[in-house]
C-alpha cells in the first residue's frame, strides 16, 4: 500500500529531479505512467524505453544493453550542419561549412554508417586519427565533395594510403601534425606521383578548459609552433608544393565549457590563417577542431562537466569572428570545417542496467547489539541516542564520531570485546541515520552531513561493469545523467549509489549530476522482486570503443532503434548484436578455447582414473566447461517463478 507522500508524487517531480528537461535536450521525458520516453527527432513522435527493453528481452536477451537510437543520431548530424548553415546566411558569410566527423569518437560500422547517410545532402565528410581510421574512412566515405581529413602521427604508409585516396578522386587533406612529416610528404608525393592536399596544425598559445585543458596551448603534444610553420612553409616551397597548403587547423580539447575560450580560439587560428594567404598560399579551408561540448548535467554553466553555449551560438560565434579577422586582413574568408564528434554521436545511445541486488547498512542498524557486559563506551553512545533534542545535528555527529573512534581504539588495544565493538558500531550508525533524517526538510546542509548521506547510502549492485562500459567515469570522473527507466510515478525513497560486477572495489558510480553540485548518491526505488531499469544517458562518445577486458566481461548487447513511420509512437528493433561470449574474451587475450577444453579434459581424465571421477560425472563436468564457454560474460540473472494467486473458494 502507497504512503500518502507517494500517491501525491507525480512524474513532473520525477523529471526534475533527475534532470530530464535540463539535459534531454528536448528528447527525454517521463510519461504519465512513470516510463521515461525518448523523442528522437524532437517532433512529438515518442519511444517508451520500457517497451523497447521489453522486446529486446522477449528476444533472449539480458541487461547489460547498450540501445541506439538511430533517428537521434540522424538529427543530430542534421541540426549541427543546419546550424552552421543557418549562421552563415544570418553573417553573409561568402564561402560554405565543410564538417567533418572524427571516427576515434565511435569507430562501430553502425554509429559511421548512419552519419555518412545523413550527411549526405550537406557534403558531411570523416575524419581519421590512425592508419585503421584511414583505412575505414576511404572505404566508408562518399561523395566527391566531402572532406577526409587526416590527423595524427604519420609513418610513410599512413601517408601512401592518403596518397592513395587522392588518387581515387577523394578530396583527403594530410594535417602536418609534426615538423618531420613535411619530408615524408615530399618524398612521397615525388615517389607516387601525387599531389598532396596539405594542412598545418597550429599549436595556439589559447588553451582550453574543462578536462582537456592540459593537452592543449604550448605545451599540446600535437601541432606547430610559429616558428615551425615558417620552417615548414619554407621547405614545401623548396619543394615546389606551395599551391598544395589548403588548410589551417587548430584543436583546443573536447568539451569546452566555456564560448569565451572558444572565440579566443578562433580570433588567434583566424590571424594564422590569414597571415599564410598573404605569404602566398591558396588556403581556403579553416578547420576550427573539436571541442564543441554536450550539456551532461543540464546546469547550462562552464562546469567542466557542462556547457555554456547552445550548438547554434557555437556555430554562429565561430562564423562571426572568422568572418571580422578576414575582412579586417582584407582576406577572403574561408571555408569552415569542424571535427565535433561527442556532440554528435552521444546523445543517440544509452547504457541500460539492472539491479538486482541491495546491500545497506540499514539491515545491520535494525539488529540491536546487547553485550552481557556493556563498556562505557557503549553506554555513552545509547545515551547520545537517547538525548535526539539536547544537541544540534553536526554536534551530535561529531560527539558519536569522537566516541565510534574510542571504541576502536579500545578494541585495538585489547580493552573491548567483539560484542562492545557492534554495539559499538551499531549505535554509531543509528544515531547518523537520524542525524541525516533531521536534514531532510531543512535548507542548507553542512558539507559533513552531505558526505555523511553519501556513507549511509545503499548499494544496488548492477550487473554490468564500469571498466567496460563507462570508462570515462572511472577514469576521468565524466558525469552522466542516471534514471529509473520505470516507476517514476512513485517516489524515490532510498539513497543508493551504484556498484559494478567486477572484483575491483573502484567499480562504482558515487558522483551525480546535481544542479547545484555533484551529488555523492542518487535518489532511487526501493526493490521490490521485479526487473529494476536504470538509464544511463549520454553514452554515445567515446565510451563504446574505449572500455577495456577488465575481468573479462566484454561488450555488452546492443539494440538498434528506429521511429515506426506508419506509427504515432511506435518503434522497430532493426538489429541486435549479441554481447561477447566467454569463448570471445578468452580468445581475445591469446588464449584457445579449444585447447582449455582439452587441458580440462586431461584433468578430468586423470581424476577419472584415480576414481575420484565417475565416468558420466567427468562427461557432464566436461559439458559444463564447453558449454559455460559459449555463454555471455556477464550475470545470468534468474528470478524465482511469479506465484499464482490463490482462487478465492
Amino acid at each position: 500500500m502507497k504512503t500518502e507522500a507517494e500517491t501525491t508524487w507525480s512524474t513532473a517531480q520525477s523529471e526534475e529531479l533527475y534532470g530530464f528537461p535540463r539535459w534531454g535536450s528536448g528528447h527525454f521525458h517521463a510519461n504519465t505512467s512513470g516510463m521515461v520516453t525518448v523523442e528522437p527527432l524532437a517532433d512529438g513522435r515518442q519511444i517508451c524505453i520500457k517497451d523497447v527493453i521489453d522486446e529486446a528481452v522477449g528476444t533472449g536477451m539480458q541487461a547489460p544493453f547498450v540501445i541506439r537510437f538511430q533517428d537521434l543520431l540522424r538529427h543530430r548530424v542534421e541540426r549541427l550542419n543546419l546550424a552552421f548553415n543557418q549562421a552563415i546566411k544570418e553573417e553573409n558569410y561568402d564561402a560554405r561549412y565543410r564538417g567533418v566527423f572524427p571516427i576515434k569518437v565511435n569507430q562501430l560500422r553502425e554509429v559511421v554508417e548512419e552519419i555518412v547517410d545523413a550527411g549526405a545532402e550537406f557534403e558531411y565528410g570523416l575524419e581519421a586519427g590512425s592508419k585503421p581510421e584511414l583505412v575505414i574512412a576511404l572505404a566508408m566515405h562518399e561523395g566527391k565533395d566531402r572532406l577526409i581529413i587526416c590527423n595524427g602521427y604519420k609513418d610513410p604508409d599512413y601517408i601512401r594510403l592518403a596518397l592513395l585516396g587522392r588518387k581515387l578522386g577523394k578530396q583527403i587533406v594530410i594535417v602536418v601534425e609534426q615538423l618531420s612529416e613535411v619530408d615524408h610528404i615530399v618524398a612521397l608525393a615525388k615517389e607516387t606521383g601525387v599531389e598532396p592536399v596539405i594542412g598545418f596544425r597550429a599549436k595556439l598559445l589559447t588553451r582550453g578548459e574543462g578536462k582537456w585543458a592540459s593537452s592543449t596551448g604550448e605545451n599540446a603534444k600535437f601541432g606547430l609552433n610559429t616558428a615551425e610553420i615558417l620552417l615548414a612553409a619554407r621547405k614545401l616551397r623548396k619543394a615546389n608544393l606551395t599551391d598544395c597548403v589548403r588548410l589551417l587547423h587548430f584543436h583546443i580539447g573536447s568539451q569546452v565549457p566555456n564560448i569565451l575560450t572558444i572565440k579566443k580560439a578562433v580570433v588567434e587560428a583566424s590571424r594564422f590563417y590569414c597571415q599564410l594567404v598573404k605569404m602566398g598560399f591558396p588556403m581556403g579551408i579553416l578547420d576550427v577542431g573539436g571541442g564543441l561540448g554536450i550539456d551532461y548535467d543540464g546546469s547550462r554553466t562552464n562546469f567542466e562537466s557542462s556547457m555554456n553555449y547552445s550548438m547554434e551560438e557555437y556555430a554562429s560565434d565561430v562564423v562571426a569572428n572568422i568572418r571580422d579577422i578576414c575582412v579586417t586582413a582584407d582576406v577572403a574568408v574561408p571555408d569552415i570545417t569542424s571535427e565535433s564528434g561527442r556532440a554528435v554521436v552521444a546523445p543517440h545511445s544509452m547504457l541500460v542496467v539492472e539491479v538486482f541486488e541491495r546491500i545497506s547498512k540499514r539491515e545491520s542498524l535494525s539488529v540491536k547489539q546487547r553485550p552481557k557486559k556493556k563498556h562505557k563506551v557503549v553506554k555513552d553512545l545509547e545515551a547520545l541516542a537517547e538525548s535526539k533534542t539536547n544537541l544540534g545535528r553536526l554536534e551530535r555527529y561529531h560527539d558519536a564520531l569522537q566516541r565510534k573512534e574510542e571504541a576502536f581504539s579500545l578494541f585495538n588495544l585489547g580493552y573491548l570485546d567483539l560484542e562492545n565493538r557492534a554495539a559499538a558500531e551499531s549505535l554509531f550508525w543509528q544515531i547518523c541515520e537520524e542525524v541525516v533524517r533531521g536534514d531532510r526538510d531543512t535548507g542548507f546542509i553542512p558539507e559533513e552531513l552531505l558526505e555523511l548521506k553519501g556513507m549511509l547510502a545503499d548499494q544496488y549492485v548492477c550487473n554490468f561493469s564500469v571498466f567496460q562500459s563507462l570508462l570515462d567515469h572511472w577514469a576521468l570522473k565524466q558525469l552522466f545523467p542516471i534514471a529509473p527507466l520505470h516507476r517514476l510515478d512513485e517516489k524515490p525513497s532510498v539513497d543508493a549509489i551504484l556498484v559494478d560486477i567486477t572484483c575491483d572495489s573502484d567499480g562504482k558510480i558515487d558522483s551525480f549530476i546535481d544542479l547545484e553540485d555533484t551529488s555523492h548518491h542518487l535518489p532511487l526505488h526501493p526493490l521490490n522482486g521485479e526487473p529494476y531499469y536504470l538509464g544511463v544517458f549520454l553514452t554515445g562518445a567515446y565510451q563504446d570503443i574505449m572500455g577495456d577486458l577488465h575481468n573479462l566481461f566484454g561488450r555488452v548487447n546492443e539494440v538498434h532503434v528506429f521511429l515506426e513511420d506508419d506509427e504515432e509512437n511506435g518503434f522497430y528493433i532493426e538489429e541486435t548484436l549479441q554481447g561477447s561470449r566467454i569463448r570471445d574474451v578468452v580468445n581475445g587475450v591469446q588464449y584457445s578455447h579449444n585447447d582449455l577444453s582439452r587441458r580440462i579434459k586431461k584433468l578430468i581424465d586423470a581424476a577419472t582414473k584415480r576414481d575420484e571421477i565417475k565416468p558420466r560425472e567427468g562427461v557432464r563436468w566436461l559439458e559444463l566447461y564447453e558449454n559455460i564457454l559459449e555463454t555471455k560474460t556477464y550475470l545470468n540473472i534468474e528470478r524465482p517463478p511469479k506465484k499464482k494467486p490463490r482462487k478465492k473458494r
